[in-house]
């Protein structure tokens, strides 16, 4: 017999099977000895109260085997000598599109202008070591995408979409843990993800595709408003519908789109700081408890939000256990971003503290005032207006770091009392900080509504608010900062036949999963127009 039961436990009974085993039986008026098995399906953690609890989702088998499958997994076929589609950019919307499309019959043909999973590793660290930035090798560029060192986190809101499980099913496939399906807050860790995405391309070459690394598209091949194939660096033509999945970094190839009368729109974006605390002072608000969260408990995350003044202001991105990392993708710019460990053992937590912003808001005098410093025009409802502001806010940061991937940063509480901060705390930030006064050089529209934000999240969280925690800036890659309008029922372009804008890159998606569901419906829609071409 098996049975489905909602258990609401503690956290050290969760963590054993044997006592998971235990209570089921007490509560459940089971015989121990007939429970073979315990199966935990969903797991989430309630820490409302100062008692913190595991609620879970347990299938109970009794006098019976479990099943050997862990989880549901995908066949893929051959499909050499299919028809192919050219699907340029290799992050998480890139590769699930690429394996929906073996699914469908068609032949992938992925284009990537970085490097494989493995070497672009050694560009990552040559940004903390050397202050070098690889334009196309960094935390934006290359196998895997923005999610592959710099994120790992697989929650979404995006379940109307399409299928989440499906998604996190495949990543198990590839090697990912099974505790994906499990948690309500799945993470695979950017130490793990990488040997996840070997495998993803083990498949796609496996089943006929081809993958190409250090190969930048440069150039749509347009015939008669119709996507043809592209043009690369290398010199090499690809020719088949193409699925544009380039990330939201791809600032080159939002400049050509517009050069060349493509379709696109500016869209609104959140833009802000790097907030990082000691992972104890963290896990001691969250669980209300000065000894932290103890044996049983996972790093502790946190989530805010409020309006300010008509303006969004929330965290983004929560690290527990994780570090700050530079995230540029070019020249004379800093950027940051966080990433989490699998064990998310590290001594500091971070999040993205952010300001919502919408292309109007440009024209708010602090905000046209750094673009009139830097010689920019931002003209009202100019499709590159958003980007050409991250590019401003960027190279200012970069100027404010002493020109180097040192990032300027403030003391928490300096920064909402308008006061210098003569020295630093440690922190998992490589490249170095440089104490700088956030609150005096960046725009009033973002600094105004982070400190009143601040200040309405320290009286939630007491304790949140305080001067052992650094600002780092800057956070400006939130999303893309800019939209290529497609139709909603066939994803393709709006003008242009045969070019399906994909994922977060093309402004339809926000993260690992969401890029991935969007490959997924990219990917379908492009079978369907070979099958009908």
């Amino acid at each position: 017999m098996i049975e489905e039961y909602q258990l609401r436990v503690l956290p050290e009974t969760a963590a054993s099977e044997q006592a998971l085993r235990r209570h089921v039986a007490r509560e459940k008026g089971k015989d121990e000895r007939t429970l073979t098995a315990i199966k935990v399906l969903k797991r989430s953690i309630d820490a409302r109260q100062r008692t913190i609890y595991v609620n879970l989702k347990v299938r109970v088998y009794v006098n019976e085997q479990p099943e050997d499958d862990e989880f549901v997994r995908t066949e893929y076929r051959d499909v050499s000598g299919r028809p192919q589609v050219i699907v340029v950019g290799a992050g998480p919307g890139g590769l699930f599109a690429a394996l929906r499309l073996i699914e469908a019959g068609c032949r992938p043909v992925v284009v990537e202008r970085g490097k494989n999973v493995r070497d672009r590793k050694l560009d990552l660290a040559k940004i903390s070591r050397e202050h070098k930035v690889d334009s196309e090798s960094n935390y934006s560029f290359g196998e895997g995408g923005a999610g592959a060192y710099s994120d790992g986190k697989l929650y979404t809101r995006s379940k109307k979409r399409g299928n989440v499980e499906k998604i996190l099913n495949v990543f198990c496939q590839h090697g990912a843990s099974v505790s994906i399906l499990q948690d309500a807050h799945p993470h695979i860790g950017t130490d793990k993800l990488p040997r996840v995405i070997e495998n993803m391309r083990k498949t796609i070459l496996d089943c006929g595709g081809e993958v190409h690394f250090e190969t930048r598209m440069d150039a749509l091949l347009i015939e008669k408003d119709e996507v043809v194939g592209i043009e690369t660096n290398t010199g090499r033509t690809f020719r088949g519908p193409v699925i544009l999945a380039t990330g939201h970094s791809a600032r080159d190839v939002y400049r050509w789109l517009y050069a060349h009368g493509v379709e696109i729109e500016s869209k609104g974006l959140a833009v802000g700081v790097r907030l990082e605390h000691p992972s104890r002072l963290i896990d001691q608000i969250q669980y209300h408890n000065k000894n932290g969260r103890g044996k049983y408990l996972p790093a502790a995350e946190y989530s805010f939000v409020q309006q300010v003044d008509g303006r969004g202001v929330y965290s983004f991105c929560m690290c527990p256990g994780g570090f700050v990392v530079p995230a540029a993708s070019g020249p004379h710019q800093t950027v940051v971003n966080g990433m989490s460990p699998s064990n998310r053992g590290s001594r500091w937590s971070n999040a993205g503290m952010v300001v919502e912003m919408h292309p109007e808001d440009l024209q708010e005098p602090s905000l046209a005032e750094i673009m009139a410093v830097a010689g920019v025009q931002a003209e009202a409802g100019h499709p590159l207006a958003m980007m050409q502001f991250q590019e401003v806010l960027e190279e200012q940061n970069w100027r404010q770091g002493n020109c180097r991937q040192t990032a300027p940063a403030q003391r928490m509480a300096d920064f909402v009392n308008g006061r210098l901060s003569y020295d630093l705390p440690d922190s998992s930030y490589a490249p170095g900080l440089v104490s700088s006064p956030l609150h005096f050089w960046m725009p009033k529209f973002i600094t105004t509504r982070l400190a009143e934000g601040f200040r309405r999240f320290g009286k939630v969280s007491h304790g949140f608010l305080t001067n052992d925690a650094v600002m780092i800036g800057v956070e400006s890659r939130t999303s893309a900062p800019v939209r290529i309008l497609r139709d909603g029922e066939t994803l393709q372009h709006v003008r242009l036949r045969g070019l399906f804008p994909c994922g977060e890159g093309a402004g339809y998606a926000g993260g690992i999963v969401s890029a991935a569901i969007d490959g997924e419906r990219c990917a379908e829609a492009a079978a369907a127009w070979l099958e009908h071409a």
